[in-house]
């Protein structure tokens, strides 16, 4: 068998460890190298190493062919402004001067959020830390708070993504970025 890495996120470490526990005590010998990898791929709940293998594959890119390539989306030039306040990995460069960029930077860093979850103050401050080069989270949090895009408690213990309705600029606006992250990555 060839060496290839492999990485996944153990959800719940207390069930894994439980699973494959259990399996181990079912078995009345150590088992093989090749079946150790079995029991932790269905710890993880899944059939066997190969079908975990196959689930945390990159799928493959194929090109476009021309007629199957979306058209490019009108940006207006205040989205285009937006865009470009951002490295080729996706974070912010610098604090927009214009409001209206800064409204749209906004709704461009609220999409890393997920949704129906609750987030303490540090959590905020780390996704935003991962999203920004200028060192300062508490504005970008007061901003996407400002915006309405997020919302806090009183005591600012809890934060959580709302679900405000975007206007045509910035569906356009988030449908090239990540049209752009598809490519870049």
């Amino acid at each position: 068998m060839s060496q290839s890495s492999l990485s996944f996120v153990v959800q719940d470490a207390s069930a894994f460890a439980r699973s494959l526990g259990r399996a181990l005590r079912e078995r009345e010998q150590p088992p093989s190298h090749l079946e150790l990898l079995n029991l932790i791929a269905r710890a993880q709940g899944y059939r066997n190493l190969q079908a975990l293998q196959a689930a945390l594959a990159p799928l493959p890119s194929a090109p476009l062919a021309v007629e199957d390539r979306p058209e490019p989306l009108p940006l207006s030039e205040t989205a285009r402004k937006a865009l470009s306040q951002f490295d080729s990995r996706g974070r912010l460069l610098r604090w927009p001067t214009k409001f209206s960029v800064q409204r749209l930077v906004m709704w461009l860093l609220w999409q890393h959020f997920e949704l129906k979850r609750v987030y303490s103050e540090r959590e905020v401050n780390e996704c935003l830390n991962g999203l920004h080069l200028f060192g300062d989270p508490a504005t970008l949090r007061r901003e996407l708070i400002n915006h309405r895009l997020m919302a806090r408690t009183p005591d600012c213990r809890e934060y959580r993504k709302l679900t405000p309705r975007p206007d045509e600029e910035t569906r356009a606006l988030l449908r090239a970025w990540r049209m752009q992250r598809r490519t870049v990555q």
